[in-house]
């Protein structure tokens, strides 16, 4: 059959199809062009009016949004303020876990008993301990005055229905359940009827020797490494550090034994302790601590669960006790914005 006989050519098909003429295309070519770009076109603009998906929220944006009764002051009469030469650190007291040892380091802080006693022990990955030098030595040790020398020890307390704690929703190695009570890192065993202040870095110890009543509260030392949680359940802990870790984490560490100083011109000099409250309030360091019982709270430690900075690719969808940061904030000024 010849060319010119064919029943499936269509106008134009004997064209070169390299030419620059348009004619050389099927009929029905421009009618599949115009559905081609009408489709593109709708196709885009019902891609487009999708909305983004919500940016994902970082600590900072929760802190930012927090409001004024997410925070809350420290309590003047719970609240040490240890002066060394570099600084001072502001330490939070936990009398809701350890009653007695609070109230006797209180009753040693208002006798003075630690102004110009010594950083004794910095161990690296471990704990910086201060207290008496001669503390070992009966006839030269420190007076206690009207502090006890032997405390009962409070390694744990039972579970209460007015002790607040907020629940992480990851499981823990140490324990069935941690979390957060009145600012302080917490776990518990609802078997038990049992919860007790957790080892993170920043937390407050009563040192002791062997027998259990043995730390009155009379040298103390703060994490400055990894979490010991061995040490949970085993030694009282006090409260935290809430401001001037930098003061006690960054000292030169001890060579001998445990870290401690093997010569005296080593240790560091307390200058004083001294209870918030028995200083001239112009002379405080006012300072608040975000709540640990709140909506706000449990967004944070989200925050920290999946982090979605920049940065991060892979949010570890967990997160560990000691990871969680507790904030710390000087008291809005007079005026300012409230969110």
């Amino acid at each position: 059959m010849s060319a010119s006989n064919s029943p499936i050519r269509h106008p134009g098909e004997g064209r070169d199809p390299m030419s620059s003429s348009r004619s050389w295309l099927p009929a029905f070519a421009g009618t599949t062009r115009l559905l081609f770009v009408t489709a593109m076109l709708t196709g885009g603009l019902a891609y487009a009016a999708e909305p983004a998906p919500p940016k994902a929220k970082t600590m900072a944006d929760v802190i930012a949004a927090s409001k004024p009764s997410d925070w809350r002051a420290l309590d003047p009469e719970n609240t040490l303020y240890l002066d060394l030469a570099a600084g001072r650190v502001v330490l939070e007291l936990a009398p809701a876990y350890a009653p007695l040892h609070a109230a006797n380091i209180k009753t040693m802080v208002r006798e003075h008993y630690f102004d110009g006693l010594a950083i004794l022990r910095v161990q690296d990955n471990f704990v910086t301990q201060w207290g008496d030098p001669e503390g070992d030595k009966p006839d030269k040790a420190h007076p206690l005055g009207k502090a006890s020398k032997t405390l009962a020890p409070e390694f744990e307390r039972a579970i209460a229905s007015d002790l607040a704690f907020t629940k992480l929703p990851d499981g823990d190695v140490f324990a069935p359940e941690v979390g957060f009570s009145n600012g302080m890192p917490a776990a518990r065993d609802p078997k038990s009827g049992k919860t007790w202040l957790a080892h993170c870095y920043g937390m407050v110890g009563a040192g002791r020797d062997v027998a259990e009543d043995s730390g009155p509260g009379s040298e103390l030392y703060v994490v400055i490494g990894q979490a010991p949680r061995q040490l949970d359940r085993n030694i009282a802990l006090v409260g935290r550090v809430v401001q001037g870790m930098e003061l006690l984490a960054a000292l030169p560490r001890g060579t001998g034994a445990l870290g401690f100083y093997e010569k005296p011109e080593q240790r560091l000099p307390i200058k004083s302790v001294r209870l918030a409250t028995d200083v001239p309030e112009a002379e405080r360091t006012a300072l608040e601590v975000m709540r640990t019982d709140t909506p706000t709270f449990t967004a944070l430690i989200e925050t920290r669960r999946n982090r979605r900075d920049d940065w991060y690719k892979v949010p570890a969808g967990k997160i560990d006790l000691c990871n969680v940061p507790i904030p710390v904030r000087a008291p809005p000024k007079a005026g300012a914005a409230a969110h």
